[in-house]
């Protein structure tokens, strides 16, 4: 393909990076902080998905959500 039919078909590249996040207070804080962790060396995060959850227990209570995170961003 040449620069300019790349130009035309809008063809952008994207990576996906695995990441795991926690936080005693939720899964969906969890995620932020995830999210937030990885913008600090990635740039043009895109988009998150959630690909595990996960908590620790202790004495019958949850003490720590944690999750994996699948992170796209894209390549420029």
């Amino acid at each position: 393909m040449t620069p300019a039919m790349a130009k035309k078909s809008n063809v952008s590249v994207a990576k996906v990076i695995e990441i795991s996040a926690q936080s005693p207070v939720s899964f969906e804080d969890a995620v932020r902080n995830g999210v937030k962790a990885a913008s600090k060396s990635v740039k043009n995060i895109r988009s998150a998905w959630v690909k595990d959850q996960q908590v620790e227990v202790e004495n019958g209570n949850v003490t720590m959500f944690r999750v994996a995170l699948k992170v796209t961003f894209e390549l420029k």
